[in-house]
Formats: structure tokens, sequence, C-alpha cells
């Protein structure tokens, strides 16, 4: 749309002029143009300029024919015809003395002559600088008597106070008189046309142009479009009618006229949201005017305006907001025949841009081509200029000190045409309208259309002499027609790459070639046929060094890859099948080569060289009738020879032939590489007949044979076979057995013991896998790693101790050995055939967890000086199941009949399970009792258990907050078996310090299994299981209230019975008590009464009592009471029981031995 003027290009806007008072315009400028929709600006400093919109007298610089449209109309119309005139005046100019209101008077008057003449309307603005300035209403009537305007029409500025006022005033006086100006304006040429007062159908067009150019100043948009069309309409009444400029001129400027009225016409369209009627209004414009070609000679003219056309279009659909309508909505169709889907798409009309262009380029060719005087365009065209009117050009002429305009004859408008067109190059705008549209139709994933853009680019290209990027582009679109089997689009393709790389690359020159050569040929081109069989001798030539122009030499060889997707499969096709699935090391094995071309004559190789992954299995086959073979010998290859190695076209050559491979592993074809000459080779992919793909262009169901003989092999047969291990002849063998606890050291012995083979470099690996395939590390995160985070780990390797061999020695001494968390690994010595050799892998559990244990050992049974070692391998597992073997409890209570009185416990009671701490009496002594269960299936024998001190974190304090009274050593050595508990009495006694908690200590047990079986060790120490006691919180109790009675007691006999009250405090207690009786026994003392402890004193309650009853008896139940803290005591049934004999007992003690005693703290 450059093409276009601006004024042509946008919207027109309307335009008002301020006349005087300078310094204000850029303030109503500024305000005008910020105004929905804008409005532009005239700014004349003074009266003096206003002539500019003066109607300047027509001028002709000679004969003229007359046009449509002048070309500067719409300009003038926007940029120096106001709709309407603002005269600023001063107030100081209207209120001063009589020579400056003479002044203003003369400076109205002249506006009103020029105003007059074009209908332009008048605003009186009188500026006041200030509110003192006082405005005389005699002169202010006489003003607006003299301007003729209306009262409305005569406005006040202020820009002191009321300056947005007056602004906004300003622009809603000028937006309403400028659209009663272009509305009066569009009504007067509009009633020229009804009236049909000329029967010019010039006039009639320029009419409607002009309504229509009104009636877009006034944002009428519908009225605008309606009147550009029937100036259409009127202006194709026009051909073949109007004889008023010769033929050629005559239709060049009717089609410069229809093309602005259809631009105008499709950007109304398109700017209101009508995708379908733009679309099909291009249809008809593009129907109505493309017969209208003119004559032969300026064929190009018309093949360069339908271009214009189709980009002018385009650049709308792409610019437009109406484009952006979904599909669904607009591909429907119309009466006249259905829109397709890319006529709504910009990419579909840049490429016919493109296509007229290229058209367009032709055709001035051939019109120069048959012009005579071709070389006295440039002279006759330098002088023809546009005409005043739309479509027109004039010759313009000096005639003393005049410029004249002398028509042009259509010889004379034809040359200087051709002129013009031999001046531009077409080329450069060709390639940007493909490429623009390449990339529109990339984006809808148009495939098929983006590479028929990029080979029309790519042709412009070629033509240009610009080989690079036209075998970029060409190599693009080569791919999409291989992919779709367009073989004779390719065949066309390649002819272009082969000349874009002749005289540049000779690899690519022969690609392209063989490539072509291999194409299938269609039905009725004789011309393919013909040239197949050249292409491949000229390839040939080159390859052998035969060629007069160019040939693959020493200093230039040319090597090809062939690989699973390159199109030069087509050229030479490799099979390569393995006769079995496995094989021995140092067994022979057959292996079938199978060749194929589809070149048009027999190709003749030279030598093959079949490779493989191991390179010692890598041979060569050469031609009997060649000597190509010398060149393998030299480098150490296996040749073979065949009698011939010709390819016939379509056909399968097959060679077969043995293979035996050195070491163990996967033995894979890689390639085949043909050799040509001395300096050309072909390096074709081996393929596995199984998972042979078809070729791109041609289909394995034309050929007349398998690749192989063996209908079977060809179905199943592969490129790769699996190279079997030699048989290890080591024994591996784990020795631990039964499970590992917790804590303990277990020990698995490994051995390696030869059975036929020598151990050259043997390596013994051992790793730890969680058997239920979790993880060996425990789920602490947010923790550095550290060995009590892992659940088991490997903790040393332990060898045997060197022997007096020196070999030995030497073998053991310089192993590798090294130890990981789940990993180890440790060298094995040299062992001749018969010796053994163990180790043993320590390993310890810090969690009950199973693991899976894998062993492997990795040896080579040859020397290590050997160039090829064969490395063998024995694996062996074992499952270990990792156990708990001691669980430690342990449980707090007060001394028997003892209750001290806690008042912390008493306002916040225990809550089970909670973390919350245990409370015990300050100074104290309190029991503790550490139980450890055996959890495991086996017998276990405790050795110690004690409780040690920690020391605190921050003061290294070992001592502890609490004092431990131990029972005494553990004798003999208890034997636990499996589920027994064992149990151990401790006293506790909280010191005084200066801390809210309390630390016990850790329990400490030392054991170790009865029976030492091969998988554990035994130690002198035992094994060591810690157990953390909680802290316990501690408080001085005000009241300790004991209970004393003998052990038992004997019918009819007489006992005291005490209750000791102990008040620890500075305070006197009272305490109530009272008593139950008890029907067993015969009771004398206090039931019921009140008594007074005094500060850090003891009272005691004395009951006699008499047993009237043997057995287990309940004593009287007495119940105490602290009135100070409201807490009561009632000692427990355990504690308030007491065993009555009828008579008095004699005991007698025996020694006994190996009895299990549980262990007490006694009263001190």
């Amino acid at each position: 749309m450059e093409d276009y003027p601006e004024e042509l290009r946008t919207p027109p806007v309307t335009l008002i002029s301020l006349v005087g008072c300078p310094d204000l315009h850029s303030l109503i400028s500024t305000h005008l143009h910020s105004e929905q929709p804008p409005i532009n600006t005239l700014a004349l400093p003074d009266f003096s300029k206003i002539s500019i919109m003066a109607r300047s007298p027509a001028k002709t610089l000679g004969p003229s024919f007359g046009g449509i449209l002048k070309r500067d109309w719409l300009l003038k119309h926007r940029t120096k015809v106001p709709a309407v005139v603002a005269a600023l005046f001063s107030s100081h100019h209207i209120s001063g003395d009589p020579a400056q209101w003479l002044q203003v008077c003369t400076d109205l008057e002249n506006l009103k002559t020029i105003t007059r003449r074009r209908n332009i309307k008048l605003v009186l603005v009188v500026v006041q600088s200030s509110t003192l300035d006082e405005l005389s209403e005699d002169r202010m009537i006489a003003l607006r008597k003299r301007a003729e305007v209306e009262s409305k029409h005569v406005i006040i500025f202020n820009n002191a106070t009321d300056l947005s006022q007056s602004l906004n005033r300003l622009g809603s006086t000028f937006a309403e008189l400028a659209n009663t100006y272009y509305r009066d304006e569009g009504r007067r040429f509009r009633t020229h046309i009804e009236k049909k007062t000329s029967n010019s159908i010039e006039l009639n067009v320029r009419y409607c142009f002009k309504v229509a150019v009104y009636a877009e100043f006034r944002r009428d948009w519908v009225e605008a479009l309606r009147f550009y069309e029937d100036a259409y309409y009127t202006l194709r009444e026009m051909i073949g009618t109007s004889t008023r400029l010769p033929v050629v001129q005559r239709l060049v400027e009717i089609k410069s006229v229809g093309e602005q009225l259809h631009f105008k016409i499709s950007t109304l369209l398109l700017h209101g949201g009508k995708l379908i009627e733009a679309v099909t209004w291009f249809r008809r414009h593009n129907a109505s005017y493309s017969r209208l070609t003119g004559a032969p000679e300026v064929m190009f003219l018309h093949c360069e305006w339908m271009s214009r056309q189709f980009l002018a279009f385009a650049e709308l659909l792409e610019t437009s907001s109406g484009s952006s309508q979904s599909m669904s909505s607009v591909g429907i169709g119309i009466a006249d025949g259905a829109i397709t889907e890319w006529e709504y798409r910009p990419a579909y009309y840049y490429q016919l841009a493109a296509q007229y262009l290229k058209d367009k380029r032709s055709c001035l060719e051939l019109a120069l081509s048959m012009l005579e005087t071709a070389t006295e365009l440039e002279d006759d065209a330098g002088s023809v200029v546009p005409s005043v009117y739309v479509g027109q050009f004039a010759r313009l002429l000096e005639q003393g000190a005049e410029l004249v305009m002398q028509p042009l004859s259509d010889e004379d408008y034809i040359r200087y045409t051709l002129a013009e067109g031999k001046r531009f190059k077409d080329s450069f705008e060709i390639v940007a309208l493909f490429k623009r549209s390449c990339e529109l139709f990339s984006n809808h994933k148009a495939h098929r259309m983006v590479a028929y853009c990029r080979y029309k680019m790519a042709r412009e290209y070629f033509s240009a002499g610009d080989f690079s990027n036209a075998k970029q582009l060409f190599d693009s679109v080569s791919s999409l027609y291989r992919q779709e089997g367009w073989a004779d689009m390719l065949w066309e393709v390649l002819e272009y790459l082969r000349e874009c790389t002749r005289s540049s690359s000779l690899k690519d020159f022969i690609e392209y070639s063989l490539e072509m050569a291999a194409l299938p040929t269609s039905s009725g081109l004789d011309v393919q046929s013909s040239q197949r069989p050249t292409i491949y001798d000229e390839v040939i030539a080159i390859a052998r060094g035969e060629s007069d122009c160019f040939s693959v030499t020493e200093d230039h060889p040319v090597h090809l890859e062939i690989d699973l997707v390159s199109p030069l499969r087509v050229v030479l096709l490799a099979s390569v099948a393995f006769h079995e699935p496995s094989v021995k090391p140092g067994a022979s094995t057959m292996i079938s080569v199978s060749l194929l071309s589809q070149l048009p004559r027999t190709l003749e190789i030279d030598q093959l060289e079949i490779q493989f992954n191991q390179s010692e299995c890598n041979f060569s086959v050469a031609n009997a009738a060649s000597a190509a073979g010398s060149d393998a010998c030299h480098r150490g290859l296996w040749v073979e020879t065949a009698p011939a190695l010709a390819l016939p076209p379509n056909r399968w050559l097959r060679l077969t032939y043995c293979v035996k491979p050195g070491h163990s592993g996967k033995l894979e074809c890689l390639s085949v590489v043909a050799r040509i000459g001395s300096y050309f080779k072909i390096c074709c992919r081996a393929e596995s007949p199984a998972s042979l793909n078809d070729l791109t262009l041609r289909k394995f169901e034309g050929l007349e044979s398998y690749p192989t003989l063996n209908p079977a092999l060809t179905f199943s047969g592969q490129k790769a076979i699996q190279v079997e291990e030699v048989d290890p002849l080591v024994d591996l063998n784990l020795g631990a057995s039964g499970p590992a606890l917790v804590g303990e050291v277990f020990v698995v012995p490994v051995t390696v013991a030869s059975k036929g083979h020598c151990i050259y470099g043997g390596e013994l690996k051992v790793n730890l896998v969680d058997s239920r395939g979790g993880s060996l590390v425990s789920a602490r995160e947010s923790e550095p790693f550290s060995m009590e985070n892992s659940h088991v780990e490997i903790i040393g390797i332990a060898e045997p101790e060197p022997k007096d061999d020196p070999q030995s020695q030497t073998g053991s001494t310089s192993g590798i050995k090294k130890v990981q968390q789940v990993f180890g690994l440790i060298s094995v010595p040299f062992l001749n055939n018969g010796d053994l050799w163990s180790c043993k892998f320590e390993l310890k559990w810090h969690r009950p967890k199973p693991i899976m244990l894998y062993v492997s050992l990795s040896y080579s049974p040859q020397g290590s000086d050997e160039s090829s070692t064969v490395k063998l391998h024995v694996h062996r597992s074992l499952h270990i199941e990792g156990k708990t073997s001691i669980v430690i409890s342990h449980q707090l209570m007060q001394p028997f009949c003892q209750a001290p009185l806690l008042p912390s416990r008493r306002m916040k009671p225990p809550v089970p399970d909670s973390s919350q701490l245990v409370t015990l009496p300050l100074t104290q002594r309190s029991i503790l009792t550490v139980g450890a269960k055996n959890c495991s299936e086996l017998p276990l024998r405790l050795l110690s258990l004690s409780i040690e001190a920690e020391a605190d974190a921050d003061t290294d304090d070992v001592g502890g907050s609490c004092l431990v009274q131990h029972g005494g050593e553990i004798k003999d050595a208890p034997l636990l078996t499996a589920g027994e508990e064992f149990k151990k009495v401790f006293a506790v006694i909280p010191e005084e310090v200066n801390s809210t908690k309390h630390r016990i200590g850790t329990v400490c047990l030392r054991w170790e299994r009865v029976n030492v079986g091969s998988g554990t060790t035994a130690s002198p120490e035992g094994v060591l299981t810690k157990y953390k006691l909680p802290d316990v919180s501690a408080e001085m109790p005000p009241l300790v209230v004991s209970l004393e009675c003998p052990p038992h007691a004997i019918l009819g006999h007489p006992f005291m019975y005490y209750m000791r009250i102990q008040n620890q405090t500075e305070l006197l207690q009272e305490i109530r008590f009272s008593l139950v009786d008890s029907q067993s026994f015969l009771l004398s003392g206090s039931h019921d009464d009140t008594v007074f402890v005094l500060p850090r004193s003891e009272h005691i309650l004395r009951y006699k009592l008499v047993p009237l009853a043997s057995g287990s008896q309940q004593l009287p139940r007495v119940t105490v009471t602290a009135v100070r803290y409201s807490a009561g005591f009632q000692p427990p049934v355990a504690s308030s029981s007491v065993f009555v004999f009828p008579s008095r007992p004699n005991f007698q003690l025996a020694q006994t031995e190996n009895t299990r005693i549980m262990e007490s703290v006694a009263s001190k």
C-alpha cells in the first residue's frame, strides 16, 4: 500500500484553521488532536496569510484532455481547505482605540471574502488574558453583526481561569460546524447527481467520489461506501464509450481511478468487519478488469496493475480487524460461486501478486525485444511527468520562461512505460512477496503451499545467479517432494540443484545426479527415460576420473554417506543378515550381504568393505576383474574375492561369507562401503532384512526376489548377533546364613575357587540392595548424611593373612580395596588353576531391614598383557534378613507405701502417650525399672546393664541432674530365649539444679549370641545397645506421706500400723485425716481428727491392730487431706493389705544356684 498516497490510505480528518493570536495555537491544536474523532489544525499566525485558503484560479500549462479525478484534490481538502476558520482577536484590540478597532474590522472583512467563496464556516474567538479585561457590549454586538455569525459562534476564550471549559467549548463548536460544512458540501454535489445537471460520465464519477469523501469526513461510512460503489459502477460505463484520450491512455486512466475506488471500498468493508463482502467485492473487481488487458504491446502494464490489486488487498486483509474472524463463520460461500478458504487468507493474495509481477516481467521482456529503438527510451522518458488528473501523464516542455504540459500520444506513452519498466528490477520484489506468502502459509501449517512458494523464490534466485540461496530453498522443497512421493516435481527440482552445484560442490553435484538417475520414470515422460542413462554415465565418468570437465582425484576424493533416511537409498541399499542368533567367541558364523540399486544401468563396483563394531571382524570383497583389493591388504583387512561385483537394476546381489568374532558382546554390521574407482566411495548403512523399510519413491513389491535366498531369513534376519561369553570355570561361594541382628557386626565369608581358569586382574564387587525395592537410607532429608541415617552399611573388608608364597603376598598387598556405604570393591590376586582365595565382608545394621547381597566376580582367563583381554563374570546373591535384637523399655514409680504431694501433677494430670515430662519429687528416691526383651528368634546372653550419664551439649556437664543408684552387676550372665524379658531396678534421685529438665541418662546394654555361627563374629565386649531415657521434671513436694506396717501378721497377735506425715515447707500445715474400720482387725487409735504439722517436722499417726482373720486382709483405709493444697491421699489397695498367718511361721532360707533374681535397691 506504500504506492498509494497517504491521503488515500488513511481516513480523512476534519481540518480547521486558526488565524491570529499565534501563542494559543499550540495549546488549542493539542487539545483538538486529543478529541474523538481528532481534528487537524491549519495555524496562520496573522491575517496576512489567509490567502492560502483562497480559491486559486485554474492554471493550464498547455492543451489538456480533461480528466476524471484531480490528483491533489483530496490532499488539498485535508491540508489547505478547512471546514471552519476560527478568527482569534484579543480583547484589547476590540475594546481598544479606534485604530485597533478599525484593524479588527478590516481583517474580518478580508476573512469573510475568502470564506464565502468556499462556504467555510466562521467562528469568532475573543481572547481574554485576565478577568480584569472589560469587553464593550456594543463592540461585541457590532463585531458579531459584521461577521454575520450567530451569537453561539462568538466564544469568549479565557486562558486564565476557565481554560479547560474554553477548550471544550471550542472543540464542540468546531466539531458541530465542521459536520455542517461537510454535510452541506456533500448535499451540494449530491444535488448535481440527482438532477443530472451534467451528461458527462467523468463529472458523475467525480461528484460521487466527492460526496463519498465528504461522508468520510463526517464518519458516515454507510453513505461513503454507497457513493464509492456508485462511482465505481459509473466508471465501468466509460469503458468502450469514452473517446477523450487515446485508447491506451484512456484505459490506463480508467484502471487508475477504478483502483482508487476499489481500494476505498475494500478498506471500508474490511474495517467494518464485513470480511465475506470484501472478498466477494474483490472477486467481482478482479473478474471485471482481468480481461481488460489493452494492447498487446502494453500487456505488462495490465499484469503490473493486477499485481498491485492483489498486493493492496493482501495488506488490507493482514491489517484489518475483520480478517480475524474464524473460518467457521466465513467459510459458507456466495450465490455466484463458493469462496475457498484460502481467499480469506492474505498469503493467497501475496502469492498471486508475485505471480502477476512475474508475468509482467515476462511481457516486458517480450515488448522490449520487439522494440527496434530501445536505446532511445531513456532520453524520451526523462521529460514525462504525471498530469493534473489521476492516471494521466504529459510531457513537460520549456517554452521560454514558462513550462508547458504537452499531451502524449499512445506511442510516446508506451515508450515511456517501457523505459520505466526497464529501469526497475522486479526480482527483489517478487522474492519479497513470495517470502511473505511463505511465512503466512507456514503459520497455517500449509506445507505444500509453503513448498510451492519456496520453489518460486528459488527459481527467482536461480535466474538472478544467486545459487547459494537457490540451493537452500530447493533443498527444503525437495525434502517435501520426497516425502509426498512427487517424482516428476522432484525431478524438476533436482535439475535446478544439479546446476546450482555444478561449479561449487562436486560431492553435492554427484549426489543430486545419482538421485535423479535412480528416480522412477512416470508413464509418458520420455524425456526422463532418455536423460537417466545419460546422467548416470556422466557421474560414473566423474567417479572413475574419465570426465573431461572435472573428475574425482586424489586431492579431491568424494565419500558419500547413505543412512536410513537418506534420499540416496534408491542408489544403493545394503541388507545384512546373520544366519545364527548367537555364537561363541572364536567360532565362525555365516553372514549374507545383499545389495540393491535402482540406477538405470548395471553398477560395477571395484571393491566392497563390510565394517563391524568389532574392527577385527572387518573384511573386504574385491572384484576379480580389478586390482582394488591391494588397498585393503595394505590396511590389514581380510580380503575375499568375488568373480564380479555388478548390480543390475532393481535386482539383488547376494554375497555370503564367514565371520569369526573375537570377544563376547554384541557383534553388529555397521556399514557396507562400495568403492568405484580409486577415490570415490559410497558408504551405505547396513539394514536388517526383517526391518527393511520401503524406499520413498519405490516399493519392494516390484522386486523379483528376496534379499536372501532363504525366505525365512528375509523375514527374521538381523544385522546384529550376540556373541556369548565363555563359561567361567571359577566357583564363587557365600558362606553366611541366618538372620542379622541390629547392632552386631555380621560377617559374610566369600570364597573364590579356580576350577579350570587362571584368574588375572580379578575384582570382587559387592552391592547392598533393599529386597523390597526401597532405599537403604533413612528418610531424614533435613539431616546431613551420616552413618546413623542408613539402615545397613558395609563397614569393612577383611583380607586373609598373606602366605609365605611371594606371588601370593604380592597379589594381596597390591590389590585395590574400596568401601562405601552400600558398595565394596576388592581386587583378587592372581590364582592358578585349583587355588583358593577368600575374604570377609563386614556388615552392620542400624535399623531392621531385609536386603539382597549381590557379589560379582570379574576376571580375565588370559594374561593382562594381551591386547584383546576378555572379561568373564560370576554372580551370586544372598538374602539376609536384618532383625531387631533387643527392645528396651522403662517405667518410673514411687517407693512402696510412700506418696509425695506434687502440686503440678495435681493441677495438670499427666496425659498418656504425650510429650509431657514425667514429674518426680526433688531429692526423693524414685524407682526406675528397665526391661530388656529378646525380639529375635535366637537365644541371647546378657553381659551387662547400666545407666550412663550423658553430657550437656551446651555446658559439657557429665554429672547430670539425677543421681542414679545401681543395684549391682548382673550375675551369671543370664540367658534370654526368644520373647523372654529381663528387668533391673534402679533408684533415681533428682538433684537440685537450676534447670526445668533433669536428665537421667542412657541405658547401655551389652549382649552376645549364645552360639556364634558363620555369619557373626564373637567379641569379648559383646554388642552394645543404647537406649536414651527421656528427661523428667522435678519439684520439691511440700508433704510426704508414708505407711509403715510389718510384712505379715499372726492371728490374734497385735502389731503397730503407722502413717508418717512429713512437712518439708516453712509453713504450718493443717492435716485432716479419717479412718474406716475393717472387719478383719480390732483397731485402737483416732478415727477422725485434724492435726497441725510444724515446719520442717513430721507427725506420726499410730494405730494398734489385732488380726481377727487369717489370709490376705485389707487394712483399715486411712484418708489424709492437706487443707492448704486441697489435696487428699488414700493409699492404694496393694499397699493397704497384709497377710495374716494363723500361727507363727518357721521360715528356712535355702541356698540356690543359677536362679534368676529380680534385683532391687535396699533402703539406706
